[in-house]
Order: structure tokens, then C-alpha cells, then sequence
């Protein structure tokens, strides 16, 4: 059986959401970032980059988001390779830009090392994160999925770091589109069974 390390709320929770949705028993393993456990022996022996998401599979274990939702969800993976590419072009935005803009409110010991620099890409997150949101909002189809009617692995990465987003000092109320997206994303029965677990 696979087992997937989390934490609640984290990005791991868009591989749960994929996981549930292709209906794969797996074995959901919390990881107490409170208590620092991502940085303890135990879990780096599991993932040294001391961080979530890792899934433990037959053949081995794998890491980052991107390729744990194609990985768990293949039939989440468009067969047309412009649609392929599409829906990989959002989980890299994703990745390598709304997720780091975000981790800036928490993580800024990633980047500096002074508490004025913490402070100041702390005060920057809201301005960011709403450029993040507009782009979003403009760019992608969202009809009603991000890249169009059907779901992709897009979908559960997209829906995780955009529930950050009013933690985070969006306003939520320009973005209609976004909005619509994260109202039927959380009516899904997959969203649904990570909620009523704790896990979102």
C-alpha cells in the first residue's frame, strides 16, 4: 500500500486529493511540523529534503508535488500533449512561483538571514499573492476546471495553494472565476472525505 506523508493544510494535501479522486487505498502518515518532526532523523531518512509531500511506493519513494499527482492519477493526465503541457504549465507556476510567494509569510529563513528581511518579504505576501490571484484569474480558462471542463492534476495543486490565499491578506472578492473554482473543488467528495479527516 502507498503511504503518504503530510502535514495538514500543506500541499500534500493536492496528492491526498488525487489519491482519493482515483480511489487508491493508501496510508495517510502526519507529520508534526509543530514538534519539527520534517526535520528530525526519522523523517529525513524518509524525504532529506525535510519536507511534505513524500509517498512511499513499491519501487521506492517520491517527492514533490508535481510528480506524485501524475504518479497517483495518470487518468488526471490529458492525453493531448499541448493539453499535457498546458496542465503542467500551471503546476510549475504553482510550484515555482505562488508556493514560494506564499512561504515567504513563514519561511524566509529559506532566503535571508536577517529579521528585517523576514519582515519585509512578510509585508510583501498579500501584494504578491494577489498578483498571483490576478494571473489566475486572467490567464487561466477555469471552465469550471483550471485548464477547461475536464479535471487534470492542475486541479488539486491549484485548489491547495489558492485555500492559503485569504491566510494569506487576499481579498478574494475580485476573482470570481478563482472563487467558482474553489466552491466546487470543496464540494467534491474527495475534498469532502480530507475534511471531515482533519487533513484540510
Amino acid at each position: 500500500m502507498l503511504r503518504l506523508h503530510y502535514a495538514p493544510r500543506t500541499i500534500s494535501i493536492a496528492t491526498a486529493i488525487a489519491l482519493e479522486e482515483a480511489e487508491i487505498a493508501y496510508e495517510a502518515v502526519p507529520v508534526d511540523f509543530a514538534s519539527g518532526a520534517q526535520q528530525g532523523e526519522a523523517y529525513l531518512a524518509v524525504n532529506p529534503k525535510g519536507r511534505v509531500p513524500a509517498l512511499e511506493t513499491a519501487d521506492g519513494i517520491l517527492t514533490e508535488t508535481g510528480a506524485l499527482l501524475e504518479y497517483v492519477a495518470p487518468q488526471l493526465v490529458p492525453k493531448d500533449p499541448l493539453r499535457a503541457a498546458r496542465m503542467r504549465e500551471v503546476m510549475y507556476y504553482l510550484a515555482s512561483t505562488m508556493h514560494v510567494a506564499h512561504a515567504h509569510k513563514m519561511r524566509g529563513s529559506r532566503w535571508a538571514a536577517n529579521q528585517s528581511s523576514y519582515d519585509d518579504m512578510q509585508a510583501m505576501v498579500p501584494e504578491t499573492m494577489t498578483a498571483c490571484c490576478a494571473y489566475i484569474e486572467e490567464v487561466l480558462p477555469l471552465e469550471p476546471f483550471a485548464i477547461g471542463a475536464k479535471m487534470s492534476c492542475a486541479d488539486p495543486y491549484l485548489f491547495m495553494v489558492t485555500s492559503w490565499a485569504p491566510g494569506d491578506g487576499v481579498d478574494m472578492a475580485p476573482f470570481p472565476k478563482l472563487r467558482a473554482f474553489m466552491a466546487m473543488m470543496q464540494a467534491r467528495d474527495s475534498v469532502k472525505a480530507l475534511t471531515a479527516r482533519g487533513m484540510l
